[in-house]
Order: structure tokens, then sequence, then C-alpha cells
């Protein structure tokens, strides 16, 4: 009974990549196929990939995405941290409701949030460049406070305090105290915030002004003429960019984790 449970266990796990890794597979067997067609192969080529690095159309898209979401996730992880550990000061009836307010952008439909982001901005800023920012940062500052909040609520609050009391000014003891058992949570936030502005479309859709093109609208952009293989080309390359990163954190991570000796192997 216990080998038919391992046998129906390993299946259903392999379904489950094969639903999620099986696209990833054919976009990049996709940028290898020297035909337009998705469905014909026409042997093996690189052109698309040289292709790539000469298309400045794609190279500004890619370049404006990196930017947009590295200064949105900075600025929300400036702002969220503070916001968190102002949130976890709160009473119990005030903190309800600021944590509410917290989960209704993340809860909030896309296309709602990107038509009043619109609405707002086309009556003081232009739009460019700045509403989409200022409308990243908007949506990803949730997104670091709820990552932040669980290593406030870990946190020894009697080690700052004990810090203030022997002297140690609110600014040295927030950095030597209480940001580093907060850099878990900080660089999960980060990441999460980087990784949403990375993909995020429709919102974009909606605040973005002419001249101003994005990854993501770019490719939706391209849908009715038909989506060039050099986007598949760049999709493989990011795919294998953040595969890459993930082992490096994963290894140093666990070097970093050495076992625990017990009282014997001291001795």
């Amino acid at each position: 009974m216990k080998r038919l449970k391992d046998i129906a266990s390993g299946i259903y796990i392999g379904l489950i990549g094969v639903l999620l890794y099986a696209p990833i597979l054919v976009l990049i067997v996709l940028s290898f196929n020297n035909s337009r067609s998705r469905v014909v192969w026409g042997g093996f080529t690189l052109d698309w990939y040289s292709k790539l690095f000469s298309n400045n159309q794609i190279k500004e898209a890619l370049l404006t995405t990196v930017i947009l979401a590295l200064a949105s996730a900075v600025i929300a992880v400036l702002i969220g941290v503070p916001g968190a550990i102002g949130i976890h000061a709160l009473r119990k009836r005030p903190y309800k409701v600021m944590m509410g307010l917290t989960n209704i952008p993340m809860l909030n439909a896309d296309i709602v949030t990107g038509i009043a982001l619109m609405l707002w901005f086309v009556h003081f800023i232009p739009l460019g460049f700045g509403s989409v920012l200022l409308a990243h940062i908007t949506f990803n500052i949730p997104y670091v406070i709820l990552s932040v909040m669980p290593r406030v609520q870990q946190m020894n609050i009697a080690t700052y305090e004990a810090s203030r009391d022997l002297g140690a000014g609110p600014v040295y003891s927030f950095f030597k105290i209480m940001l580093p058992e907060l850099v878990p949570g900080i660089l999960s936030g980060f990441f999460m915030a980087f990784t949403m502005s990375m993909d995020d479309f429709v919102i974009t859709y909606f605040t973005k002004g002419a001249g101003v093109n994005t990854l993501s609208t770019m490719i939706y952009g391209q849908i009715r003429k038909g989506i060039k293989p050099e986007m598949y080309a760049l999709s493989t390359l990011i795919f294998l960019v953040v595969s890459a990163i993930l082992i490096i954190v994963n290894a140093l991570s666990d070097r970093r984790k050495t076992p625990k000796k017990n009282i014997e192997e001291r001795i």
C-alpha cells in the first residue's frame, strides 16, 4: 500500500513538473529553431540570439524594465520597512485596520488598480516613465510590508530597548540591532517586488505614456503581428540567468548552515 502511494505521489509530482516546465522547454527549443513557424522545425540556429543583441528596440525595452523594477523595488523597501515597523507598533484595532488596508491592493484586480492610477495621474502628472514608476512603487509596497512583518513580529524588542537604555541613539540602534534581524525579510520583499515589477503588464499598460515600453507591453504589441523569435531567445536567457541566481543563492545558504554540534562533540 505504501509503495502504491509512493508511485501515485511520484506520478502526481511528475505531472506538475510537466505542466510547469514543458512550456518553458518549448520556448527554449523555439529559440534555436531556424524557422519563424512554431510548429515546423527548420534546423538548429543561433541567429535569433545574434539578432537579439542587435535589436535596439528590445534592448531599450529590457533596460527600461530592469531600471523600473530595480528602482521601484528599492524605493518600496525604503518605504515598506519603516511602514512595517510602524504598523507593528500600533495598538490592536489600528493594527488590524492598517493590515486590512495593506492587503487590499494585493486582493484588488490589477485592471481596477491600473485604471484608478491612470485617472489619478492624468490630473497631476503626464503619463510616462515617472507615472509607471509611481504605479509600481504603489503596488510593491504591500509585498514588502507583508514580507518584513513576520520578521518584525519575531524580533526581540527588548534588545533594542536595552541598547537605547545604554545610551545608543535611535539610528545606531536601528542599524546595529534591528536591521540585521530584518535582513531576510527585506531581501524577500525586495525580490518579490522586483519580480512583480518585471512581470507586470496591466498596470504598466494603463499608466505608461507614449514612447515608454517594457518587455510585457512590447510583447503584447507583437501579438497581432506575431511574436518575433528574438523574444524566445530573450526569454530563454532570462530563465537561465534567474535559474543560475537561484542555484547560487541556495548553494551559499547551504554553506552557511553548519550543523549544530551536540555537547559530546564539543567536549
